[in-house]
């Protein structure tokens, strides 16, 4: 059975991992070693997981795939533990999906940004409006790619059955202001990883998703507690560390001038180095690079030394 919308809030307000998808050398999915995944995320602290996200390669999935992978990890995570499952499209395509979550038992749908080429605020709060009507489900709008108003993100805050907003525009500050003017009952999440927690936080965000934390749970679960606790000294030390590893995944790669194009396969990288499965990474992206893998390896060693460090045997005062 789903969980109640209160506690999707509760388990909103932690760190969200994303469910990256491992893809076999012919693109196929590897379901056996996703439940792996799943497996050591939860019992390293994680209750809050993102399936069949950005971060799972969503656009380049059929919607076949997307209700597999959904159901794969309704299957294997936990009752105690949240399940997001990522929905986009047009309003006919989102509501089939949302329908085959809802036989599944997800217990909210984490609606996408959208790929739509052009969009109106007005337009897009009808949008999550008709796929509320579709669900007794919670939604989630994952809001990014574009810049909205204050105006609209207080709003969408009151849109029927919106119960938290991913926010991944690196503004913090017009988090703040939509916060404090829209509904006080929805979960503010950082959708831009631990770069950007402390200064969400700062503005009224509760929770945020996972960068490095998709790889070593540890650090964002720590970074969490220091916030949560207002220890904002160590929360900014946690944050540091993560940085260089969030950088890399800034990278265009080789032979390719378009920012970011490293991303995903950075984070693969990342989870097979902690020794969890990353996989492939399908068209329109490409793997690293041997002189980027090399590089990941590098950056990587050093996080692994900072978490030892400030997690594994944090000083005292």
């Amino acid at each position: 059975m789903p969980l109640t919308d209160q506690k999707v809030k509760s388990r909103l307000k932690s760190v969200s991992a994303g469910l990256l998808t491992p893809f076999d050398a012919e693109g196929k999915i590897r379901h056996d070693d996703l439940r792996s995944n799943i497996r050591s995320l939860y019992q390293q602290g994680i209750r809050s997981f993102l399936a069949v996200a950005n971060i799972s390669e969503y656009h380049s999935l059929s919607q076949e795939e997307r209700i597999a992978l959904a159901e794969t990890s309704v299957e294997e995570i936990p009752s105690d533990a949240a399940v997001l499952a990522g929905v986009g499209g047009s309003t006919g395509d989102a509501t089939e999906l949302i329908r085959a979550y809802d036989r599944i038992g997800v217990d909210a749908m984490m609606i996408m940004p959208p790929d739509h080429s052009y969009i109106h605020e007005r337009g897009l709060l009808q949008y999550y409006s008709e796929l509320s009507k579709a669900t007794d489900r919670p939604l989630v709008p994952y809001v990014k790619g574009f810049d909205p108003s204050v105006e609209y993100l207080a709003d969408l805050t009151r849109v029927d059955g919106v119960i938290g907003i991913k926010y991944a525009i690196a503004n913090p500050s017009k988090l703040g202001s939509a916060a404090e003017r829209g509904a006080d009952d929805v979960v503010w999440v950082d959708g831009l990883a631990e770069p950007f927690a402390v200064a969400a936080w700062a503005e009224g965000a509760e929770g945020f998703s996972a960068g490095v934390s998709n790889f070593r749970p540890e650090v964002g679960l720590a970074l969490y507690d220091a916030l949560k606790n207002g220890n904002w000294e160590r929360a900014r030390r946690l944050r540091n560390i993560c940085l260089p590893f969030q950088r890399l995944r800034e990278r265009t790669g080789a032979n390719n001038t378009i920012s970011a194009a490293a991303s995903i396969p950075t984070v693969k990288k990342g989870l097979e180095l902690s020794g969890l499965h990353g996989g492939h990474v399908r068209e329109p992206l490409e793997s690293l690079s041997e002189t980027d893998e090399r590089r990941v390896e590098e950056v990587y060693q050093q996080l692994d030394e900072d978490i030892e460090r400030l997690v594994e045997q944090p000083t005292t005062h």
